[in-house]
């Protein structure tokens, strides 16, 4: 059973705590009080603040990729020196209103770098100007173009994982279970924090509802931007632990690449992610799980201060090493 304390901020480390100090005092409006442009100004802004420095690398390219409707999406391209290297797809998190390319770049880069194979960053399209199902779409879309028109780019298309935080670990999972159900292999799922559940109502979303970055008015307001409606919370391909398929059955997992997840125990989402390395251990998936003590939702963005992120960056590396070595 998981320890709990009668206050939850007692889990911090002494680092992650006086962060969060920092943070409460520099914050002048909270993020579900602005408008999702200047929630995306406002996250921009603070984004690399506490990031690694950006590693040099020998390749960093940007272009697009065409969207099943014709739409341009940028990404971007790192690689380390080399030809024929496997590569990461990576979707970033922002609850699926916020974020991009650059507020992710540091940590694309050391993933890059650290793992040793390309990776390949997209923009999605955000909410409220692009609703549920589009940030789905858009992400398997960038993936089928990676599996079929990439070879072009010196990347080996045949070791091929997909990754991302938070909103983005959810776009992962699910293009995961897409990949398997069109018979596309790939070598690993790799997912920060991801959201798995509908409806918010698991332990740890109680228990970090306030204080700990992410609150529960934020992931209210991103789901409100990001939804069409209260039905689409039930849509595996929202909620990949307990949505259910067309057919109104929750999705089977069998089959779908082997996961590592890396989770911030002190985030309301840890719970879903256990429940969700649980549910594709039981299908028969191979699966590495770490829990970060003591930090929370974000961190692996702020590898300046807290060594825990540094730590997951060397893990997940580590991981995507290991299973692009595999023969596929």
């Amino acid at each position: 059973m998981p320890h709990h304390h009668r206050n939850p901020l007692a889990l911090l480390t002494p680092t992650m705590h006086k962060v969060l100090e920092r943070m409460h005092r520099a914050q002048k409006i909270p993020m579900h009080a602005m408008t999702p442009q200047q929630a995306r100004a406002a996250y921009a802004a603070g984004a690399e603040v506490l990031d690694m420095p950006p590693q040099a690398l020998a390749r960093v390219e940007s272009f697009s990729v065409p969207a099943r409707d014709g739409v341009d999406l940028p990404v971007r391209l790192y690689a380390p020196t080399g030809s024929h290297l496997p590569v990461l797809l990576y979707y970033h998190g922002g609850g699926f209103t916020i974020g991009g390319i650059a507020t992710h770049d540091a940590l694309c880069r050391r993933l890059s770098h650290l793992a040793q194979c390309a990776v390949l960053s997209v923009d999605y399209r955000l909410a409220p100007e692009h609703r549920f199902p589009v940030a789905h779409n858009d992400a398997w879309d960038v993936l089928q173009w990676l599996a079929t028109q990439a070879g072009g780019h010196g990347l080996d298309v045949s070791r091929l994982a997909v990754g991302g935080d938070s909103a983005g670990g959810t776009l992962a999972a699910v293009c995961a279970i897409q990949a398997r159900d069109a018979g596309l292999k790939l070598a690993l799922q790799l997912l920060f924090y991801p959201g798995t559940m509908g409806h918010q109502n698991s332990d740890s979303h109680q228990r970090f509802a306030k204080g700990f970055v992410l609150e529960a008015p934020h992931i209210s307001y991103f789901f409100g931007q990001y939804l069409r409606s209260e039905a689409d919370r039930a849509d595996w391909r929202f909620a990949p632990l307990d949505g259910l398929g067309p057919g109104g059955q929750p999705v089977d997992l069998g089959g779908v690449a082997p996961a590592w997840l890396g989770l911030a125990e002190c985030d309301p989402l840890v719970d879903e992610g256990v429940a969700y390395a649980d549910r594709l251990r039981m299908a028969g998936v191979a699966v590495d799980l770490e829990i970060y003590k003591g930090v929370v939702h974000e961190f692996i963005k702020m590898g300046r201060v807290l060594p825990e992120a540094a730590q997951a960056h060397a893990d997940a590396a580590r991981a995507l090493r290991g299973a692009f070595a595999e023969p596929t």
